[in-house]
C-alpha cells in the first residue's frame, strides 16, 4: 500500500456521514417524548362522553322513582315533606251536610256523595270542601292555594299543571296556612314557591295511582250529577257547627253502640176485651 493512501475507516467519507445523520435523527426521534396534547384530549371525550351517559341515566331512574308500580305503589315516600293518613272511604254525607274535618285543606274522610268536576278544570273561586274531597277518592289530585300569596306568573304555572289534564284539579283555598297544597287521597304536600320541583314529583307519583286511591278511574266529568263546575256549591270558611259529620262519617246524635239482643223467651200473647159501652 502507498504510503500517501489514507484508510478509511467506517465512519470516513461520504458514507460515514450519511450514517451518521441518520443516526443522529433517529436519536432525535427516539427522544421525542409522548403526545399529550392527543392523549389530554381522548381523555376529555371520553370523561364528556361518560358524565353525559351518567347524567341521562340518572334522569331516567329518578323519573322512574316517582312513577307507581308493583315494586313502588307509593312513590310519595321518597318525596320530602308529604303526610299520610290512613281514610275509610265511601263515607257520604247529603248537599247540606258539612263535615269536621281533622286537616285543612282535607285530603280523606266522609265527603259528598257527588264529586267535584276532575277533568283538568281550574276553578277561579274556592269550592265546597265536601265535593273536593270525592274528586281525590276516584284518584284525582287537587292542588290549592292562598288567593293572597299566589298570584300572577306563580298561579299561571299551577295552572298549566291542571288545564287540560284528566284527573286534576285546582282551586284558591281561602286562609291557607302555606301559598300552596296538594291532595291526593291520604296524602298532603304544602309548599311555598310554584318552582318546586316536589309538585311534579307528587302529582306523578300520586294520580291516578292504582295503589292508593280508593276507587281509581272513577268518573271525573259532572255530567248529570248535579254538580256544575260552572257555578259549583260555594266553599264555607266558618268553622263547622255542632251538627257537623265527624270523621267516623257518623252525625252527631248518631248511636255507634250495638243493638240490644232480642229477648231469648217470646214475650207471652195478650188478649185485649171489648170495653163496654159507657
Amino acid at each position: 500500500m502507498a504510503s500517501g493512501t489514507k484508510k478509511k475507516g467506517p465512519q470516513g467519507g461520504k458514507g460515514g456521514g450519511k450514517n451518521a445523520v441518520k443516526a443522529a435523527r433517529s436519536t432525535v426521534v427516539t427522544k421525542k417524548g409522548p403526545p399529550w396534547a392527543l392523549i389530554a384530549g381522548i381523555t376529555a371525550i371520553v370523561l364528556l362522553a361518560g358524565g353525559v351517559f351518567t347524567y341521562a341515566f340518572l334522569q331516567v331512574s329518578d323519573a322512574q322513582k316517582f312513577i307507581a308500580s308493583e315494586d313502588n305503589k307509593d312513590p310519595s315516600e321518597s318525596i320530602q315533606g308529604v303526610v299520610k293518613v290512613q281514610y275509610a272511604s265511601g263515607q257520604h254525607v247529603q248537599s247540606t251536610q258539612r263535615v269536621a274535618y281533622d286537616q285543612s285543606p282535607p285530603f280523606g274522610g266522609p265527603h259528598d256523595g257527588v264529586w267535584a268536576d276532575c277533568t283538568g278544570i281550574v276553578y277561579p273561586s274556592a269550592v265546597r270542601t265536601e265535593n273536593m274531597v270525592h274528586a281525590l277518592e276516584h284518584g284525582s289530585v287537587w292542588i290549592a292555594y292562598n288567593p293572597d300569596k299566589v298570584q300572577g306568573a306563580a298561579l299561571d304555572k299551577l295552572k298549566s299543571k291542571v288545564e287540560g289534564t284528566a284527573y286534576m284539579l285546582m282551586s284558591p283555598y281561602p286562609g291557607l296556612d302555606r301559598p300552596i297544597s296538594l291532595q291526593s287521597w291520604g296524602h298532603q304536600l304544602k309548599l311555598d314557591s310554584a318552582d318546586d320541583e316536589r309538585i311534579d314529583q307528587f302529582i306523578k307519583s300520586l294520580r291516578t295511582n292504582n295503589y292508593q286511591n280508593p276507587e281509581p278511574g272513577g268518573r271525573c266529568d259532572s255530567n248529570q250529577t248535579g254538580f256544575d263546575p260552572a257555578t259549583p256549591p260555594p266553599f264555607v270558611a266558618e268553622k263547622p257547627g255542632a251538627d257537623a259529620v265527624g270523621m267516623d262519617g257518623k252525625a252527631p246524635g248518631a248511636s255507634t253502640a250495638p243493638s240490644a239482643p232480642a229477648a231469648s223467651t217470646p214475650a207471652a200473647p195478650t188478649t185485649s176485651a171489648a170495653q163496654p159501652s159507657q
